[in-house]
């Protein structure tokens, strides 16, 4: 079996697994993709590891493939720029998202790539360089200047388009959360620029305003 055609029978397979429904929900959410994710991953699950069948997926520019690519590729394989120029042609939530966080957090290149990335201008790339800033908020926290971001937050989260701001306030959360020392003033950062404060959160879930999602964490760990 070629490559071609294996590109061609994924392509295929995919189309079959669309789903109107489950495209008008996705839609919803930029994502421009009918496939639902459990059967997604089933599929990669039977394909395995394939680095070089994941970049042709890439290359189809399809976001199910794209999807697809991301749970078949090997993380530390790519090189810094192929990552860079993948990230900032992944324009949907859900291919930004899973590319951050099941190659690049896994990539030798994470910690250039999350310098260079919050500091971009464009504020979808930026918003990745804060996911990664969480990321080690909470894992490798050693040499971060944890008060020099509360800065930045403070002076930026406000106004910042949506994606960048969600990403800014996750970052708020877990410097609270995760770091007693610094916990009232992400609290009292929250407080007074109220970012997610109405956001409609369903019955059980922890609400994104970040002096909720402090306080009901920091509750959790201390019932454990």
């Amino acid at each position: 079996m070629t490559d071609e055609t294996s590109v061609a029978e994924v392509m295929a397979e995919l189309a079959a697994l669309e789903d109107p429904r489950a495209r008008e929900v996705n839609e919803r959410h930029g994502d421009d993709h009918g496939v639902n994710l459990t059967k997604l991953r089933a599929v990669a699950k039977r394909l395995k590891t394939q680095q070089d069948l994941a970049g042709k997926l890439w290359e189809t520019r399809d976001t199910a493939a794209r999807l697809l690519a991301i749970l078949i590729c090997r993380p530390k394989a790519f090189e810094r720029d192929e990552l860079d120029s993948m990230l900032r042609e992944a324009r949907t939530p859900k291919v930004h998202d899973w590319l951050v966080n099941y190659v690049v957090k896994k990539n030798p290149h994470a910690e250039e790539l999350r310098l260079a990335w919050s500091a971009d201008p464009d504020p979808v790339v930026a918003s990745a360089g804060w996911a990664l800033t969480t990321e080690r908020v909470a894992k490798k926290p050693d040499g971060l200047d944890l008060a020099g971001l509360l800065d930045i937050i403070e002076a930026k989260m406000s106004d910042a388009p949506d994606r960048l701001q969600w990403a800014m306030n996750h970052c708020l959360a877990q410097i609270g959360i995760e770091h007693a020392e610094h916990r009232t003033r992400a609290v009292d950062i929250g407080e007074r620029l109220e970012v997610l404060k109405t956001y409609p959160t369903s019955p059980n879930c922890t609400s994104p305003y970040a002096p909720s999602w402090i306080a009901e964490m920091v509750r959790r760990q201390h019932h454990r």
